[in-house]
Protein backbone atom coordinates (compact mmCIF):
# COMPACT_ATOMS: atom_id res chain seq x y z
CA UNK A 1 0.00 0.00 0.00
CA UNK A 2 1.43 3.03 -0.99
CA UNK A 3 0.02 6.48 0.17
CA UNK A 4 -1.05 7.94 -3.60
CA UNK A 5 -3.41 5.11 -3.51
CA UNK A 6 -5.49 5.45 0.28
CA UNK A 7 -8.51 6.68 -1.41
CA UNK A 8 -12.27 7.17 0.89
CA UNK A 9 -14.08 4.44 1.15
CA UNK A 10 -17.31 4.98 -0.94
CA UNK A 11 -20.29 7.50 0.48
CA UNK A 12 -17.69 8.57 2.98
CA UNK A 13 -17.33 12.19 1.24
CA UNK A 14 -20.26 13.82 0.62
CA UNK A 15 -20.86 16.80 -2.18
CA UNK A 16 -21.59 20.30 -0.57
CA UNK A 17 -25.04 21.54 -1.23
CA UNK A 18 -25.25 23.96 -3.28
CA UNK A 19 -27.50 26.94 -2.23
CA UNK A 20 -28.48 30.00 -4.04
CA UNK A 21 -29.01 28.55 -7.16
CA UNK A 22 -32.65 29.02 -7.56
CA UNK A 23 -36.28 28.41 -6.25
CA UNK A 24 -36.11 24.75 -7.93
CA UNK A 25 -33.58 23.40 -5.68
CA UNK A 26 -35.24 24.20 -2.41
CA UNK A 27 -32.07 26.06 -1.22
CA UNK A 28 -32.28 29.14 -3.06
CA UNK A 29 -32.97 32.98 -2.32
CA UNK A 30 -32.38 32.51 1.83
CA UNK A 31 -30.23 29.42 1.34
CA UNK A 32 -32.03 27.35 4.32
CA UNK A 33 -31.36 30.07 6.71
CA UNK A 34 -34.98 31.40 6.93
CA UNK A 35 -35.67 34.69 7.36
CA UNK A 36 -34.26 37.59 9.21
CA UNK A 37 -32.43 37.24 12.36
CA UNK A 38 -28.97 36.69 13.71
CA UNK A 39 -28.79 33.09 11.90
CA UNK A 40 -29.40 34.84 8.82
CA UNK A 41 -27.00 37.63 8.65
CA UNK A 42 -23.64 36.68 7.53
CA UNK A 43 -21.28 36.64 9.79
CA UNK A 44 -24.03 36.72 12.50
CA UNK A 45 -22.78 34.20 15.27
CA UNK A 46 -22.44 34.14 19.06
CA UNK A 47 -19.78 32.03 21.47
CA UNK A 48 -20.39 28.84 22.69
CA UNK A 49 -22.79 28.36 25.15
CA UNK A 50 -24.68 31.71 24.17
CA UNK A 51 -28.41 31.55 25.03
CA UNK A 52 -29.77 35.05 24.11
CA UNK A 53 -28.64 37.32 27.15
CA UNK A 54 -30.09 34.50 29.39
CA UNK A 55 -28.06 33.59 31.77
CA UNK A 56 -25.57 30.58 30.26
CA UNK A 57 -26.07 26.93 31.82
CA UNK A 58 -22.19 26.89 32.67
CA UNK A 59 -23.06 29.74 34.79
CA UNK A 60 -25.85 29.51 36.02
CA UNK A 61 -24.15 25.87 37.56
CA UNK A 62 -22.42 26.02 40.90
CA UNK A 63 -18.79 25.24 40.58
CA UNK A 64 -17.93 23.29 43.72
CA UNK A 65 -16.31 19.75 43.60
CA UNK A 66 -17.81 16.51 43.89
CA UNK A 67 -17.96 14.41 47.61
CA UNK A 68 -19.56 11.14 47.74
CA UNK A 69 -21.80 11.38 50.36
CA UNK A 70 -21.25 7.51 51.07
CA UNK A 71 -17.15 7.82 51.86
CA UNK A 72 -18.10 9.41 54.84
CA UNK A 73 -19.25 6.41 56.11
CA UNK A 74 -16.42 3.92 54.42
CA UNK A 75 -13.31 3.32 55.64
CA UNK A 76 -10.02 1.53 54.86
CA UNK A 77 -7.73 -0.43 57.54
CA UNK A 78 -4.09 -1.52 56.04
CA UNK A 79 -3.22 -4.64 57.56
CA UNK A 80 0.10 -3.36 59.64
CA UNK A 81 -3.08 -1.55 61.48
CA UNK A 82 -4.48 -5.25 62.11
CA UNK A 83 -1.01 -6.44 62.90
CA UNK A 84 -1.40 -4.58 66.16
CA UNK A 85 -4.41 -5.61 67.76
CA UNK A 86 -4.46 -7.97 69.98
CA UNK A 87 -7.42 -10.02 68.73
CA UNK A 88 -8.11 -13.01 67.22
CA UNK A 89 -11.50 -12.36 65.51
CA UNK A 90 -11.31 -9.01 64.14
CA UNK A 91 -15.08 -7.21 63.17
CA UNK A 92 -16.27 -3.33 62.53
CA UNK A 93 -17.04 -3.29 65.94
CA UNK A 94 -13.63 -3.84 67.59
CA UNK A 95 -12.08 -1.65 64.88
CA UNK A 96 -14.43 1.11 65.86
CA UNK A 97 -13.38 0.13 70.17
CA UNK A 98 -9.97 0.51 69.09
CA UNK A 99 -10.49 4.04 66.84
CA UNK A 100 -8.51 2.60 63.58
CA UNK A 101 -12.20 3.63 61.99
CA UNK A 102 -13.93 6.36 62.94
CA UNK A 103 -16.88 5.67 65.41
CA UNK A 104 -20.06 6.42 62.63
CA UNK A 105 -18.13 4.19 60.31
CA UNK A 106 -20.39 1.97 58.47
CA UNK A 107 -18.25 -0.49 56.41
CA UNK A 108 -14.84 -1.24 56.15
CA UNK A 109 -12.24 -2.40 53.62
CA UNK A 110 -9.01 -4.22 54.38
CA UNK A 111 -6.02 -3.16 52.04
CA UNK A 112 -2.88 -4.95 51.59
CA UNK A 113 -0.80 -2.43 53.15
CA UNK A 114 2.11 -3.51 55.28
CA UNK A 115 2.74 -6.35 56.60
CA UNK A 116 0.52 -9.53 58.63
CA UNK A 117 2.80 -11.68 61.03
CA UNK A 118 0.01 -13.41 63.13
CA UNK A 119 -3.30 -15.74 62.25
CA UNK A 120 -6.07 -13.63 62.59
CA UNK A 121 -10.05 -13.63 61.21
CA UNK A 122 -11.54 -10.97 59.35
CA UNK A 123 -15.29 -11.36 59.80
CA UNK A 124 -18.02 -8.83 58.22
CA UNK A 125 -15.38 -6.68 56.86
CA UNK A 126 -14.63 -6.28 52.93
CA UNK A 127 -11.09 -7.29 52.10
CA UNK A 128 -9.45 -6.80 48.70
CA UNK A 129 -7.39 -9.86 46.68
CA UNK A 130 -4.10 -9.04 47.90
CA UNK A 131 -5.16 -8.19 51.77
CA UNK A 132 -6.97 -11.77 51.35
CA UNK A 133 -4.02 -13.66 49.95
CA UNK A 134 -1.57 -12.33 52.75
CA UNK A 135 -4.16 -12.69 55.49
CA UNK A 136 -4.61 -16.82 54.47
CA UNK A 137 -0.68 -16.95 53.99
CA UNK A 138 -0.47 -16.16 57.40
CA UNK A 139 -2.41 -18.66 58.50
CA UNK A 140 -5.92 -16.85 58.82
CA UNK A 141 -8.91 -16.50 56.99
CA UNK A 142 -11.36 -14.22 55.66
CA UNK A 143 -15.61 -14.66 56.76
CA UNK A 144 -17.79 -12.62 55.14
Amino acid sequence: MFLNTIHAAEGARKKAKRVGRGIGCTLGKTCGRGVKGQKARSGGFHKVGFEGGQMPLQRRLPKVGFISRSSKYSAEVRLSELNGLVADVIDLKLLIEKNIVPAFTKKAKVIKSGELSKALTVKGIKVTGGAKEAIEAAGGKVED
